[in-house]
């Protein structure tokens, strides 16, 4: 139900963006209205080069998911064609990835060894100018981009698009801030453009635009039951600031001074409290001198920990379900319409193909040999278009059919096995071909593992002059073979082309090979040259030590057992797909890093300094230093967290990933209340509320989507549906059940608000 209330949402959105309305909405007729051409029933006469153009762009538009409002004349096609092409593409994702990457070795820079401020090498400073040139000639491509999109899609398009307005605002601010630091010669306290910079790759990213509605729309409930917690917070901080007072007897009073001496201090408490990475720490001084206290601190963790930290994971994720499906909703619109207005066009060849809807069959295939497209869907679709060459036209339906090849994905065929006329070798094929024998080459992989780990273990505590390593040589070389002989009946049975069509062949081979180069390398080098040094003494990059990792690797080979075992296939299946449908919200996850890290360095750069007797030339040895400097345990000193700070753009990602892990994260927010003030403790708060409650919990309900739809679909299917259902089939085929298909009224309606396809529409 609510699956289906999220589509029907999403419909209506897209009604409603494009002003669509039904016949009977308005009242003048139960029938659709069908488009018709300049000139009533008569198609005005084009170039008819310009409708194979206007054809081949809309089906790319349909293929990639993009929306069809731009304009459609020959130049403006042109370059359509040509700002979405592979090397343009993929130069605007160099260049948001290199203004981004700025930050790295702008000034404070992070290009250093360490981070620790006790012995941190002098870092490089780029030169005033060097940067900036770099960044004004990513804001000149980021201008450029602006000015074709806008042109693309037309002025009256622009205005209706948020996302374009604000990257003018963004390009235009970033220079004005390019324009002020050169004319200060890179002397300014803040740099205001490095804060916006991650604007460039959220709105080039459809996908991130997507997510970041749908985080929208669950910050509502996320803020009741964040107010929520901030109350049960409050109560419980009164209630604790009541039952540990300062009292008379000293000894009683380590509860109160520790942690509940002032608001502040309290409040702070009880939020660590509520991440636990406090306890039992804040209940222990109490509870030493009463076990009754224990009941106010497990109360407050039952009812914040468990109770409403728990309920916001569900209410989010309440909130979250069906996004996938409200995604490929949308997606498959915006198919159906590319798909849909492509025929328009190509009816409109003459008067007679208009008035019958239908469309010539060599002007298809004109189409098709000019899409850029990936070639086994190109061959599908043509194939099914040459079934209708007898009769020499096509229909609507017929047109729409053809291109539902694009919602399937390619099924890999393997080459047919070599044919053998002896008997003896066709059952040796049937041997080596057979599922069994690959279970007994994992389990010959299984023992080579096994040899290895017990020669870890015998040789943990021996020095590499003391290992003998002549026996393990010799298994070594007694598994290389049998992974060689593996590999040779493998290209017998099934030929070189069948056994490279497998990846997990292609793996083993090249494994099998690199094992067997460094085996005979490590023999002729240390044995027929009788070198008197041992293969295993010269450190961790010699040749014996290369061979030892090597042999590891092939623990990878048990992958092979994952799709035959259906649990495992499903949750791989579902993983592989996080891994797809995660770069969006792993995107906006970046962004929220980059924003909060700059956030940081202003304000907390060279807040926290080692006491100067700590502090030691960095091309020095810290091993016989000494220093009588004590800190009280626990605290950031103590623990010495010296490298997680401020100092730089590196160092701040990393103490940000740090604090949203929550283990110690108390250290980090009161070093910096004391070193800068208690106000910094907002700063914390937030990016704990953000990371740690937001993000984690998205991510948690991107999880449960995924996994329990397949769950649901495979629970009563094989191991071999199961693998179908990841890797035969796309995610618009996966729901393609639940997905509501747009009628033709509908495609109909948001053809007709095209501003640039010029298309009179009346009834037929």
């Amino acid at each position: 139900m609510e699956s289906k209330y999220l589509l029907a949402e999403s419909v209506d959105a897209t009604r409603r963006d494009y002003g669509c309305r039904s016949g009977r909405e308005h009242g003048d007729s139960t029938r659709p209205t069908y488009p018709v051409c300049l000139s009533g029933s008569v198609c005005e006469q084009k170039d008819e080069e310009l409708y194979i153009q206007q054809a081949v762009v809309l089906i790319e538009d349909a293929i990639q998911y993009r929306s069809i409002n731009h304009r459609v004349d020959s130049s403006s096609l042109r370059l359509y064609r040509w700002y979405y092409s592979r090397i343009c593409q993929w130069g605007l994702g160099l260049t948001i990835a290199v203004v981004l990457l700025l930050a790295f070795v702008e000034r404070p820079s992070s290009l250093s060894i360490s981070s620790d401020p006790r012995y941190r090498s002098p870092p490089w400073e780029p030169p005033c100018g060097f940067t900036e040139t770099i960044e004004i000639v990513c804001l000149i491509v980021f201008t450029l981009d602006l000015a074709v999109k806008s042109y693309l899609i037309g002025w009256d398009e622009f205005r209706k698009n948020k996302w374009l307005m604000s990257y003018t605002i963004v390009i235009s601010v970033s220079i004005i801030d390019w324009v002020l630091s050169i004319s200060m010669v890179c002397d300014e306290k803040l740099r205001v453009r490095r804060l916006i910079r991650p604007f460039f790759l959220l709105q080039n990213s459809s996908l991130m635009k997507k997510s970041l509605k749908c985080i929208k729309r669950t910050l509502p409930e996320i803020a009741s039951v964040i107010l929520l917690l901030a109350l049960h917070l409050c109560i419980f901080t009164m209630i604790g600031m009541l039952l540990f007072p300062k009292t008379e007897d000293p000894l009683k009073n380590e509860e109160w001074k520790v942690y509940f001496r002032n608001l502040p201090t309290s409040l702070t408490s009880l939020l660590v409290l509520l991440t636990t990475a406090n306890n039992p720490d804040v209940m222990i001084p109490a509870y030493s001198l009463n076990r009754g206290f224990a009941i106010f601190f497990v109360s407050f963790s039952v009812i914040g920990t468990y109770c409403l930290m728990n309920l916001m994971t569900a209410i989010i994720y309440n909130q979250f379900r069906g996004y996938l499906l409200m995604s490929v909703q949308t997606s498959i619109i915006r198919r159906r319409l590319g798909i849909r207005a492509a025929f328009q066009v190509l009816s409109c060849h003459d008067a007679e193909n208009a008035a019958r809807e239908r469309v010539p069959i060599g002007a298809v295939l004109q189409v098709m040999s000019r899409i850029k497209m990936q070639s086994y869907y190109r061959e599908a679709i043509t194939s099914e278009t040459r079934q209708y060459e007898a009769e020499g036209f096509m229909n609507r339906e017929q047109f729409k059919q053809i291109f539902d090849e694009l919602d399937k994905d390619r099924i890999k065929e393997h080459p047919s096995v070599p044919q053998y006329s002896s008997a003896v070798l066709q059952k040796l094929q049937v041997i080596f071909s057979h599922y069994y024998f690959t279970v007994f080459g994992n389990a010959v992989a299984l023992a080579h593992v096994v040899c290895i780990c017990t020669i870890l273990v015998l040789n943990s505590d021996k020095s590499t002059a003391e290992r003998d390593n002549h026996c393990m040589e010799i298994i070594n070389m007694c598994f290389i073979i049998y992974y060689l002989f593996e590999m040779c009946v493998k290209i017998f049975a099934l030929s070189w082309k069948g056994y490279l069509s497998y990846r997990n062949n292609i793996f083993d081979g090249f494994l099998t090979i690199l094992l067997l180069v460094l085996q005979i390398t490590i023999y002729v080098t240390y044995r027929l040259s009788y070198s008197p040094v041992s293969p295993s003494s010269q450190g961790v990059f010699s040749l014996w030590e290369m061979v030892r990792f090597v042999n590891m690797l092939i623990v990878f080979r048990f992958l092979r057992i994952i799709p035959d075992i259906k649990i495992m296939a499903l949750v791989a299946s579902t993983l592989l797909d996080l891994v797809k449908n995660l770069r969006a919200f792993a995107g906006i996850l970046v962004v929220v890093y980059y924003v909060f890290a700059v956030f940081g360095i202003w304000l907390f750069e060279g807040a926290i300094k080692p006491p100067e007797h700590m502090s030691v030339p960095y091309n020095t040895t810290t091993k016989n230093i000494t220093s009588n400097f004590s800190a009280e345990c626990g605290t950031y000193e103590q623990l010495g967290y010296w490298p997680n700070n401020f100092d730089d753009f590196a160092a701040a990602i990393i103490l940000l990933y740090d604090v949203m892990i929550i283990n110690n994260w108390q250290a980090f927010m009161e070093a910096y209340s004391r070193y800068t003030t208690e106000w910094s403790k907002i700063y914390f708060v937030c990016w704990w509320v953000t990371s740690s409650v937001m993000w984690v919990n998205l991510f948690v309900a991107l999880i449960l989507e995924n996994f329990t739809y397949k769950w649901d679909r495979s629970h009563s299917c094989s191991v071999t549906d199961v693998e179908r259902i990841r890797y035969e089939t796309s995610v618009q085929l996966i729901f393609k059940e639940q997905v509501k298909e747009p009628t033709e009224e509908e495609l109909l309606c948001q053809l007709q608000q095209h501003h640039h396809l010029h298309l009179h529409w009346g009834h037929t």
